[in-house]
């Protein structure tokens, strides 16, 4: 029970005055209200059309012509809209506010009710993946349904894994109290922890972002509140990562997938010995990027040892000014406009039309997206805004996303989405943009190694630390199938990549071995930060090929986006003359990393 002379959870928008106006979400593009009766009305009508699209098409699909393939899908499809309507509303409720009991059993009755209506369509990809090859290839040579080709071709994919029809309509219903479940804990445990720093009670969001406060002190108080609590909460985090990785080792056994990252691989349509490649290409740059760079810093700060709450510290000489709102925005606009005018236009309405929110809200999920909705709306992009020069830069990176989302829109609900690995494209060449607009408006040699210095740690937390997390998932999941892991366990997995990956010049204090246990993605989406790191090689390479020859590069970079994900990246990166399963192309993209790190040390001579 908490004490009642404690100050409450730190909400920003109660202190808008610090950064302006803070935008909050308008959901009612999708619907009016949590009880409207269009919502309603799509649950039932979701019921209605998943038994009778399975009545009308289960033991059929290997008659079907591409004329009947094309109405089959166009059906489809409209049950996956409606159903990722319904659930983009009740999710995005949600993460506004984990901690409302209504919004959290609304968005839990829907999940058990969509799974449960969409059950009779478990046969839709196990009976088209039996499919003759010679048949399936006959009908989609078809122009009526030939753009569909990408998408079953990675559902076909999945052919060698598949279970049983019973055996996958249990998983499918089985969804709601399994991983779906121990999501939700996850959720509702970060969102509802507190932090006592320096006499105020912190939520997790808040306490995170003092680990980039000029105030060393300050720094040190919130390191070590994280690790208090992290440490008091370790056992029911290892609960859920035991408990989440051991059902995956059981399913991924039953489908004998290979190794725990092959679904993961399959679903983003990347080749393991890609992810390999530039995996290994990460690690073999780890003492010329995060190595070499972190000793110049510990240098700047006059220290001889960093400390964990030093990795992310401002240089002496940064201004400390919180960013307002209007400048942000400003800011990330301009940048857009500045690479073409038609990505400003399409980012403007997510200010105009209510469609981010900013604010750091109690019950508020920590972090940031941009939730693509379904096809016929729009994205939305969840901030928590504190007024730091990396929120300007999160801005810059979740907008990407939903521009990148906007334009794949018109490919309708199965080919807007892509991979994860071209997932992070657009949001990181969004990043790029912004910081090469405000590197070139640097007006001082002081403010442009600022400028380098923060642009370097992004990018270090974007590939080095990401290859780092996915190095401790690999050991992770291959440990859980050995056994259960103790809390100690996995503390000691997780510090046998941080000092390998951050460098010598670092000392771990203790209680820093439980900072595992607060990562999201390790929960909803293991093996998905590799991502991360795909997305930064990739932008590096993209903008390199922008600045050798920017004419006619947007024309480029539009369609790319507006392909979501109806192409493989080999033929998305063609037009550009990259490609991404050549060994060397990762070593393009760190370079630039490195090119920056010796720009820094040029100015230390």
């Amino acid at each position: 029970m908490t004490p009642t002379h404690r100050r409450p959870v730190y909400d920003a928008n109660a202190n808008s005055g610090a950064f302006g106006a803070l935008p909050d979400w308008d959901l009612s593009d999708l619907y009016p209200a949590p009880d409207a009766p269009e919502l309603a009305s799509d649950m039932s009508w979701l019921e209605k059309n998943c038994a009778a699209f399975a009545r009308d098409y289960q033991g059929k699909l290997a008659e079907l012509d591409a004329s009947a393939m094309a109405d089959c899908i166009a059906r489809y499809e409209a049950i996956e809209e409606k159903a990722g309507r319904v659930m983009s509303y009740v999710g995005l409720r949600y993460y506004q506010n984990t901690g409302d009991v209504a919004r959290v059993k609304q968005m839990a009755d829907a999940q058990d009710k969509i799974t449960t209506f969409t059950t009779p369509l478990v046969f839709f990809s196990l009976e088209f993946n039996r499919i003759d090859d010679a048949r399936y290839e006959a009908v989609f040579a078809d122009p009526q349904v030939a753009r569909y080709k990408p998408v079953f071709d990675r559902m076909r994919a999945m052919k060698p894994y598949q279970l049983s029809d019973e055996m996958e309509k249990f998983l499918h219903d089985q969804s709601v109290v399994g991983a779906s479940a121990w999501n939700r804990l996850f959720d509702e445990t970060t969102a509802a922890l507190t932090f006592e720093v320096q006499g105020e009670t912190l939520s997790l969001e808040a306490t995170t972002t003092l680990l980039s406060d000029h105030d060393r002190a300050k720094r040190e108080a919130a390191a070590q509140a994280l690790a208090k609590v992290f440490s008091e909460t370790v056992r029911t985090f290892s609960r859920i990562h035991n408990t989440l990785a051991k059902e995956k080792e059981i399913e991924d056994r039953w489908r004998k997938m290979p190794t725990p990252q092959t679904g993961r691989h399959l679903s983003n349509d990347v080749e393991p010995e890609v992810v390999e490649a530039l995996r290994n290409a990460v690690v073999a740059a780890y003492p010329r990027l995060s190595h070499r760079y972190y000793a110049l810093k510990a240098k700047w700060l006059g220290l001889d040892k960093l400390q964990i709450w030093d990795r992310n510290a401002p240089l002496p000489n940064d201004d400390p000014r919180e960013i307002q709102w209007d400048e942000a925005k400003a800011t990330v606009l301009e940048a857009y406009a500045g690479f073409d005018p038609r990505m400003a236009e399409i980012a403007q309405p997510f200010f105009e039309r209510s469609w981010i929110d900013a604010g750091v809200k109690p019950g508020k999920a920590p972090g940031a997206f941009a939730h693509p909705t379904v096809t016929t709306v729009h994205p939305y992009v969840m901030l928590n805004y504190l007024g730091k020069p990396r929120d300007v830069m999160t801005l810059a990176h979740e907008l990407g996303h939903g521009v990148h989302q906007v334009l794949a829109a018109k490919q309708g609900e199965m080919l807007a989405s892509t991979p994860l690995t071209l997932a992070e494209t657009a949001s990181v060449f969004g990043e790029m943009l912004t910081f090469r607009k405000l590197l070139a408006g640097a007006k001082t040699q002081a403010e442009r190694k600022t400028l380098l210095a923060g642009k370097v740690e992004d990018m270090i937390n974007t590939v080095v630390r990401q290859i780092a997390f996915y190095d401790f998932e690999c050991k992770l999941h291959a440990a859980r199938a050995e056994g259960e892991l103790t809390p100690e366990d996995i503390n000691a997995l997780w510090m046998s990549v941080q000092g390998e990956s951050l460098g010598p010049v670092f000392e771990f204090m203790p209680g820093y071995e439980t900072f595992w246990s607060y990562i999201p993605h390790f929960v909803h989406s293991p093996f998905y930060v590799y991502a991360y790191a795909f997305g930064d090689g990739l932008v590096n390479a993209l903008y390199a090929a922008y600045e050798a020859e920017p004419q006619g590069f947007q024309d480029k970079y539009f369609a790319m986006l507006e392909a979501g994900g109806s192409m493989h990246h080999k033929a998305l990166l063609a037009p550009f003359g990259l490609d991404a399963t050549d060994p060397a192309f990762w070593d393009k993209g760190l370079s630039m990393i490195e090119g920056f790190i010796d720009e820094l040390e040029a100015m230390e001579d």
